[in-house]
């Protein structure tokens, strides 16, 4: 009797690659110069089913390959400023460069540098080539591209993009009352409190989103699709959508907040089909100095708090397109 006819199991599902491959491009165009810095993964599904099952490592790309790869597309891919563009270009290459590769999954962190603004104040100007790290807020995208049938050239991609870790705070305009009273509630109601949160937010695009495969000698043509072109737009609209609504919203709570965000995104974007949110709180306790005759509890005059970083609410929802 085989191994294979005794073994209690079957391979259902495989995928591989390279993960926290770190790029940093510069873009030099004379004085000019753009930089990213990007953590990327990209992983790897097909025909390799051989090397689990027999250890046959002649289905295998290696995964040092992979990130060879990415180098190589970072320093060649007109694409490279935009990490959309660039994920889906990444993964077209390796589709169409790898027959038995069927589906590449690639994702991006994009990490945030902004301009250096130099010169009197007021009258600042962006500097050509100085940077700052602007904080540990990341752009990210999840890319995934498929083969249709490579015979003629089918290629079908899926996108989902976003930001995470934009912390924002604001000291009064948020409340929180009305909720249930039982056995079980502590909170009192408060109509006045600081309202922070680490703000994470994913958005899809319409899909599926058609690529070409590329027939160059090399494998590497790619066109950005139609779908994804106003990638950079997009997150700097949804970047502002958020910020505004956080600071100008007083709603009577976070889920309010939220669906308004949420809409906002759909509103300004039709080639956005949903959009997520999930906004953990950051809780800021006025801190009780009644003991010394000082009254810090009451919303207005409030003015010392401890910050509390667990346990935190934790607020999500997905609004999509009608």
């Amino acid at each position: 009797m085989s191994a294979s006819t005794t073994q209690p199991g079957i391979l259902t599902s495989a995928r591989y690659g390279k993960d926290k491959v770190r790029v940093f491009r510069i873009v030099r165009n004379g004085p000019i110069h753009d930089v990213v810095e990007y953590n990327v993964q990209v992983l790897l599904e097909g025909d390799i089913a051989t090397s689990y099952t027999q250890g046959d490592n002649s289905v295998v790309v290696a995964t040092d390959s992979m990130k060879n790869i990415t180098y190589y597309l970072a320093k060649t891919s007109p694409h490279i400023l935009t990490p959309e563009h660039f994920a889906l270009h990444l993964a077209t290459h390796v589709l169409a460069t790898y027959a038995h590769v069927h589906k590449a999954y690639v994702s991006i962190e994009k990490l945030r540098w902004s301009r250096i603004p130099v010169g009197l104040e007021g009258q600042e100007a962006l500097h050509p080539h100085s940077f700052v790290r602007d904080g540990e807020e990341k752009r990210f995208v999840n890319a995934e591209v498929r083969t249709l049938a490579k015979s003629d050239g089918s290629l079908e991609g899926k996108v989902t993009a976003g930001l995470t870790d934009l912390l924002v705070l604001k000291s009064t305009g948020s409340a929180f009352t009305g909720f249930i009273q039982d056995t079980y509630t502590t909170l009192t109601e408060v109509s006045d409190r600081i309202l922070s949160t680490s703000v994470d937010l994913s958005y899809t695009y319409k899909h599926p989103i058609p690529i070409a495969f590329p027939t160059d000698e090399r494998r590497l043509a790619f066109d950005t699709p139609g779908e994804v072109r106003h990638a950079d737009e997009i997150a700097r609209r949804t970047r502002k959508a958020t910020l505004d609504l956080f600071a100008l919203d007083e709603s009577e709570s976070v889920q309010a907040t939220l669906f308004k965000m949420a809409q906002q995104v759909i509103a300004d974007n039709d080639d956005v089909e949903t959009a997520t949110y999930t906004l953990p709180n950051k809780h800021y306790i006025p801190v009780d100095m009644r003991y010394i005759g000082v009254d810090n509890l009451t919303p207005s005059k409030a003015e010392v708090f401890m910050p509390v970083s667990a346990p935190s609410g934790l607020i999500s929802a997905t609004i999509s397109r009608k």
